[in-house]
C-alpha cells in the first residue's frame, strides 16, 4: 500500500523545470493579443446590448442565468461602470485594451501573475457573454489561462524573474500542474475521438466534407475537394484514431514523438484548411507545453520514475522491504 501511494505521489508530483510554464505563458500571451486583434472590428457588436432585447449578449447572459447566477459576464462590469458615468462602448473598449495589455505582459514576462489572472477573468467574461458565437478556440484559451494563473509564476525565463532574481521554488508543484494539464488533454482527446467514432459521418467522410465546404470555413475550392473526395473517409478515420489513441500513445517515450507530431500536424491542417488559425495555434501551444517543452528549449527536462522495490531476503520474514528506488537520468536515488 505504501509503495502504491508513493508511486501515485511521484506520478502526480514529479519534479519538473518551468520550461513548460514559460512556453505556455508566451504562447497564451501571443494568442490573447491575436484574439483581440481579430475581434477588433466586431468587438462592440458582439458584446454590446444595442438597445435590443434580442441582442446576442443579452440572449447569452439570459441563458447563463438559467444555469447559474455566479457565472462571470459583461453585465457585472457594466452595472458599476454605469454608476460612474461610463458609457457601454467606453467600458467595452477598456476591457479590450486591458486584454491586449495583459497579453503583451505575458509575452514579455512582466507582472506575470496579475496579467494571467486579469487575462483569464476578462477573457472568461467576454466568452460567456458571447457564448452564442464562441467555439473551441475560446474554451481552450480559457483552459490554458486557468492553468497558467495557478502555476508557479514568474518562470525562470521571464523578464520579471531576471530582474528580481527569482528562482524556481517548488519543482514538484510545477510538475503537478503540468501533470494536471496532461491528464486534462488526454480526457478531452479521448472523449472527442469516441464521440466522433460513434457516428457514421466520420467513417464515410461526410463530416470532413461538411467542415471544409461550409462557409466561412471553405478556404479551398469545393471542386478541388470533390476531386479528392476518395481521401475523405481515410482522413476522418485517421482523426478518430489519433484522438482515441492519444491517452495511450502520448505517454511512452518511444511513441510520444510520433503521436505528438500527428496531433500537431492535424491541428496545423485544421488551421490551414478551415482558416481556424487561432484554434490550431492554441492546440499546438497546449500540446507542446504539456508534453514537449524540450522541443522548444534545448535543455531536456529531467525525468523521474519509480522502480520496483528491492526485496531484502533477510527481512522478508518480518514483512519489510528496502525503500523504493528512484531513478533520475539513469542515476539511482533512494
Amino acid at each position: 500500500m505504501t509503495t502504491c501511494c508513493k508511486r501515485a505521489a511521484f506520478f502526480l508530483f514529479p519534479k519538473r523545470s518551468d520550461e513548460w510554464v514559460a512556453l505556455l505563458r508566451v504562447g497564451l500571451g501571443v494568442e490573447v493579443v491575436l484574439y483581440c486583434l481579430s475581434e477588433w472590428s466586431g468587438w462592440i457588436d458582439a458584446l454590446s446590448s444595442n438597445s435590443s432585447a434580442l441582442s446576442a449578449r443579452r440572449v447569452s447572459e439570459a441563458l447563463l442565468s438559467l444555469e447559474s447566477t455566479l457565472i462571470p459576464r459583461v453585465d457585472w462590469l457594466l452595472k458599476p461602470a454605469g454608476h460612474l458615468g461610463l458609457r457601454e462602448s467606453t467600458l467595452l473598449w477598456m476591457v479590450w485594451s486591458v486584454l491586449v495589455l495583459s497579453g503583451l505582459l505575458l509575452t514579455l514576462g512582466l507582472f506575470c501573475r496579475p496579467a494571467a489572472v486579469t487575462a483569464w477573468l476578462l477573457h472568461l467574461v467576454c466568452l460567456k457573454s458571447s457564448d452564442m458565437f464562441a467555439y473551441g478556440m475560446d474554451n481552450f484559451v480559457s483552459i490554458g489561462l486557468f492553468y497558467l494563473m495557478l502555476s508557479p509564476l514568474p518562470d525562470s525565463y521571464s523578464i520579471e524573474s531576471r530582474i528580481w532574481k527569482i528562482r524556481l521554488r517548488n519543482a514538484r508543484m510545477v510538475g503537478f500542474f503540468r501533470r494536471a494539464l496532461q491528464l486534462h488533454l488526454c480526457i478531452i482527446y479521448f472523449f472527442s475521438g469516441l464521440a466522433k467514432s460513434l457516428g457514421t459521418d466520420w467513417w464515410n467522410g461526410l463530416n470532413i466534407w461538411a467542415a471544409v465546404t461550409r462557409p466561412p470555413f471553405n478556404v479551398f475550392d469545393p471542386i478541388l475537394i470533390a476531386h479528392w473526395r476518395f481521401l475523405l473517409p481515410a482522413v476522418g478515420i485517421t482523426i478518430c484514431l489519433i484522438e482515441i489513441g492519444y491517452p495511450i500513445f502520448i505517454w511512452p517515450r518511444r511513441t510520444r514523438p510520433i503521436w505528438l507530431t500527428c496531433v500537431l500536424a492535424m491541428h496545423g491542417a485544421i488551421g490551414i484548411a478551415m482558416g481556424m488559425y487561432l484554434f490550431g495555434l492554441i492546440m499546438i501551444i497546449l500540446n507542446l507545453a504539456a508534453f514537449a517543452p524540450h522541443w522548444i528549449f534545448r535543455q531536456r527536462t529531467p525525468s523521474y520514475r519509480i522502480a520496483k522495490p528491492e526485496i531484502n531476503p533477510s527481512l522478508t520474514a518480518f514483512g519489510s522491504t528496502n525503500p523504493p528506488v528512484f531513478y533520475q537520468n539513469d542515476q539511482v536515488k533512494r
